[in-house]
């Protein structure tokens, strides 16, 4: 392999893998949505039009790299790719207040989707691998859990 090939894989397995963080231990998908909270932080600092701009670029990216990603490591959706996490909680998180208590929740309530994959998630892996059958579960499981966190929300603050 080339050095070009080598950089080229370095960087596709960087933005897959959220900086490494998909190799962690134990639950990479968990560590993956929790390296997502400083993003989302940052993001919901930029208003509805950059937090749309800056999901959109993630997604795309995503789409680009968990393709390529999944030959280099090996398997399909291979579990240290967490780039689809970090995007799955993102709309997840849309428009919410930036406050620990919508962060956990959101959190909470995006991994439980994503590991439970209820229809339409669990749909969503059929297909041939490629980037777009990584990411395709944990963006439908960002839609169900910005719902979701947006019922609890009007519930929680009607106690």
């Amino acid at each position: 392999m080339g050095v070009q090939n080598q950089g080229h894989r370095r960087l596709i397995l960087a933005l897959a893998t959220w900086g490494g963080v998909g190799y962690l231990p134990l639950a990479p998908g968990t560590w993956g949505t929790l390296a997502a909270l400083p993003l989302w932080f940052l993001l919901a600092q930029t208003g509805p039009w950059g937090y749309g701009l800056g999901v959109a670029a993630l997604i795309l990216l995503g789409l680009r790299v968990a393709g390529p990603a999944q030959l280099y490591l090996g398997r399909p959706d291979h579990g240290a790719i967490v780039v689809d996490e970090v995007a799955g909680l993102l709309i997840t998180l849309a428009g919410v207040t930036p406050t620990w208590e919508h962060a956990a929740l959101g959190f909470f309530v995006f991994r439980t989707l994503d590991i439970l994959k209820p229809p339409p998630i669990r749909w969503m892996e059929a297909g041939p691998a490629s980037g777009l059958s990584v990411m395709a579960d944990d963006l439908v499981a960002g839609v169900m859990g910005r719902l979701l966190l947006e019922a609890v929300i009007i519930c929680w603050g009607r106690g």
